[in-house]
């Protein structure tokens, strides 16, 4: 007996070549395995592609036409049909206390006449006034002395300085700053200095950097009668 014609109790031929394994349809499991393979490795190196092109991109910074961060890409924008709020403005009234004291205007400055002249406009402005009279000395600022005695008097008074320009306010000395050293029966005394002296409560408000001048008549000009310089008392001012 050859060996060919061996058998073994299987029914196999020793010797003989195995019949490869089949899958589903008949085809070689080998085959359909190997395509599978084939499969995954190619979408496997499509991802890993794509993820490498990515990385490009971000290092090779943002292309043209993209967004930057909100901190980069921020854009301040007016509308100028809103309207816009302006605060009301604050008017301050100044009330006058132009009664409870009498006011004598005295002549300390070189322009003579100034002192019935500046009498007159202040009462024109509501104050009560006495007759005019001459300072001790020339001064150049004006100064308003009152009466420390007379409760309504230093109201009066700053109500005097303030329609001046906003001169200085003192209680008046002893003796008074008048020729007479006498206060008579004035609450307030103004000593019309140099730089108040003919001029107008407009005038003089400008000057004193007051919003609003307060009311009353402007002097009359002084005309002639200026009186030389001079450090003595100028005459008695009617």
């Amino acid at each position: 007996m050859s060996n060919d014609d061996i058998t073994t109790g299987t029914g196999v031929t020793p010797g003989a070549r195995r019949a490869p394994r089949q899958g589903v349809g008949g085809s070689p499991v080998g085959s359909t395995l190997s395509i599978v393979l084939a499969l995954v490795a190619v979408v496997a190196g499509f991802l890993i592609l794509r993820d490498l092109t990515s990385e490009d991109s971000t290092a090779g910074g943002a292309p043209t036409g993209q967004n930057l961060p909100d901190e980069q890409n921020t854009t301040t924008t007016f509308d100028a049909a809103l309207p816009t709020t302006i605060p009301p403005t604050t008017t301050t009234t100044i009330v006058l206390v132009t009664e409870g004291a009498t006011v004598v205007v005295a002549n300390g400055n070189t322009i003579g006449g100034s002192a019935g002249r500046m009498s007159e406009t202040l009462g024109d402005a509501g104050f009560q006034m006495g007759s005019p009279t001459n300072a001790a000395s020339t001064v150049d600022d004006s100064v308003v002395y009152y009466d420390p005695t007379n409760t309504a008097a230093k109201a009066v008074a700053d109500s005097v300085a303030f329609v001046l320009g906003g001169v200085a306010v003192e209680a008046v000395t002893t003796p008074a700053p008048t020729e007479n050293g006498s206060l008579g029966d004035a609450g307030v005394l103004v000593v019309l200095g140099n730089n108040q002296a003919d001029k107008s409560l407009e005038q003089l408000a400008a000057e004193g950097g007051l919003s609003t001048p307060p009311t009353g008549t402007s002097p009359p000009v002084a005309g002639g009668d200026v009186v030389a310089p001079t450090t003595q008392p100028p005459t008695t001012d009617g």
